[in-house]
């Protein structure tokens, strides 16, 4: 059997939705937090498990009978290293065969502005010193969130960030979840790291040149300073977290942390991932 950790998010629900089109639900398991979130996995016959990340009880009870677990990466508690690790050593003791994990597909580790991806790298580390046989899949920026970073009114205001002439190979989340959700259900047990990106790095010259031709509007990419974009965000209400980590993904773009490309992601999908001008027009609903 096959347990999804994180089975109710957006990455969690692209792995599952692939795995039930691919195998019997049977033999499928999602370890949830809130059983009402998880009804319609329920209703097509996926097994729940319930607990948290926090549980360490939880997590081996969740764990019995189960071959392969994906631990889907926390969000960003503080704790979030201590959670993964609590999950690769109760997949231990319930005698788990293989640990797939979600980390990020970043230049170099060592020179990160955003220290909260560093936990990844931490995660990955400890998944490969438990001596269980493990599957990373190190995961470039989802292309998702570009709405999120250009803001709703971007055919307006334009696109105005401290990234600098930085590059992102962009792919979508549903389309990592499906490359993940294949690699699952190969029956092999071997050890592997993959590289999920898209097959071009892209600068946001590029997602302006993409809306302007999506939308028939003209659509520019301005590079603002990093202190004057704080400024906006803060004038705008944003709480000082979430600019301190928007800066750092701006910065870690602006340095090329986000720019290598790999063609793991095509081979795994069998079809070339969805380039940037047809992903704008899907998540602007241009």
């Amino acid at each position: 059997m096959i347990l999804v950790t994180g089975a109710t998010g957006h990455l969690g629900t692209a792995v599952l939705q692939t795995l039930l089109r691919k195998t019997d639900a049977a033999q499928l398991a999602a370890f949830v937090r809130d059983e009402q979130k998880a009804a319609e996995l329920k209703a097509q016959g996926v097994s729940l498990r319930l607990g948290s990340y926090e549980d360490s009880a939880s997590l081996e009870q969740a764990m019995q009978g189960i071959e392969k677990v994906l631990l889907i990466s926390g969000g960003g508690e503080e704790d979030a290293l201590q959670q993964h690790q609590q999950v690769v050593d109760a997949a231990k003791r319930a005698g788990v065969r293989c640990l797939a994990y979600t980390s990020r597909a970043l230049k170099d580790p060592s020179t990160l502005a955003n220290q909260l991806m560093v936990r990844h790298f931490q995660t990955e580390a400890y998944i490969q010193a438990s001596g269980l046989s493990y599957l990373i899949f190190r995961n470039i920026l989802y292309m998702d969130v570009l709405p999120l970073f250009t803001g709703p009114q971007v055919l307006e205001t334009g696109i105005n960030l401290p990234a600098g002439q930085g590059k992102v190979a962009y792919a979508l989340r549903s389309e990592m979840g499906e490359a993940i959700a294949n690699v699952l259900l190969k029956p092999s047990y071997a050890s592997c790291i993959y590289h999920l990106t898209g097959r071009t790095a892209y600068s946001f010259d590029d997602v302006a040149a993409a809306l302007t031709a999506a939308s028939g509007k003209k659509v520019a990419y301005t590079p603002v300073e990093k202190a004057a974009f704080a400024a906006g965000m803060q004038k705008r209400g944003v709480p000082e977290l979430a600019i301190e980590r928007t800066i750092g993904f701006m910065t870690d773009i602006a340095h090329g942390q986000e720019a290598e490309v790999s063609h793991d992601l095509e081979t795994l999908l069998g079809r070339q991932p969805t380039p940037l001008q047809e992903g704008v027009k899907m998540l602007y609903k241009l």
